[in-house]
């Protein structure tokens, strides 16, 4: 592999990485929405009372309900550690067992579904994760060219795409703004009231620039891509910054680090793509 290649390659390998970690720590130290559907009765009702003898009201308050449950959620960061750490070391595994990034990929796009239905089923909240669930595969079918083929390009600017675009639906107000966004703005940059949301809304068109501008011809890709680094990486931090109490140090970041770090994806894919196109295919 080219030395080009190899530092895409270290980008996609530290997207995939930093997404899995990122999660693992979520389900073993905090929680994920999963009770959405597993106790929610018209997704899951039909299936207890037919495959159990229970009804769905002893499956609900059942005392070892909760506790199963609990384990399901670690099982599933307990995976993602380990889809982590064998991702670290992707390349010395056989070629068959690298299929596990496709297993995470999957566990990844039905999180992104479970988050879904927890947002009242807004569809942006969804698309928001696609870098996130599509960095595995990223990787995966990179290891399999041993470069940036052309189609994984294309595939790469559409996850982009649509995760600005997303982003942005949610800046400008397309969708209930999150009070997350306000909070952060205040914490981070002492700006609230009609000049925060006047930033945002300019920060959400901007998002819908990276969107467009992405796919136009290379002088026009490469300072929006330079953008979407800056910008990715500015989002993923602010949760750390805008959340972190001096007063409570190691909780503010137990709590708010791997918030940030599964968002890493979020820049870590874009600089790739601009390193492809500023240093050129045909060079690496």
């Amino acid at each position: 592999m080219k030395s080009g290649q190899h530092k895409i390659f270290l980008l996609l390998q530290l997207a995939a990485i930093t997404v899995f970690a990122g999660r693992a720590w979520q389900h073993l130290f905090w929680d994920a929405p999963y009770r959405e559907v597993f106790w929610d009765p018209d997704f899951t009702k039909s299936i207890i009372e037919g495959l159990t003898s229970l009804s769905w009201e002893e499956y609900v308050t059942h005392p070892k309900g909760d506790i199963l449950f609990q384990r399901f959620v670690l099982l599933q960061g307990a995976f993602y550690a380990l889809c982590a750490v064998l991702t670290i070391f992707i390349k010395k595994i056989p070629a068959w067992a690298r299929g596990i990034l496709w297993l995470a990929a999957a566990n990844l796009f039905f999180l992104a579904l479970i988050y879904l239905k927890d947002k009242f089923y807004h569809l942006g909240q969804f698309f928001e994760y696609s870098l996130q669930f599509s960095s595995p595969l990223f990787l995966y079918y990179f290891l399999k060219k041993e470069k940036l083929s052309k189609r994984l390009v294309i595939w790469m600017k559409v996850a982009i795409a649509l995760t600005f675009t997303c982003h942005g639906l949610y800046a400008v107000g397309y969708y209930p703004m999150p009070v997350t966004f306000l909070q952060m703005l205040k914490a981070i940059l002492n700006m609230e009231g009609a000049p925060a949301l006047a930033f945002l809304k300019v920060a959400g068109l901007l998002d819908f620039v990276v969107a467009i501008g992405i796919f136009l011809k290379k002088r026009w890709a490469v300072p929006v891509l330079v953008y979407a680094v800056v910008w990715g990486f500015l989002t993923s931090m602010a949760r750390i910054i805008g959340n972190f109490y001096w007063d409570f140090p190691l909780e503010s970041l137990d709590q708010w680090v791997f918030e940030a770090v599964y968002r890493f994806p979020h820049f870590l894919v874009p600089m790739a793509l601009l390193f492809w196109m500023k240093v050129g295919e045909k060079r690496l």
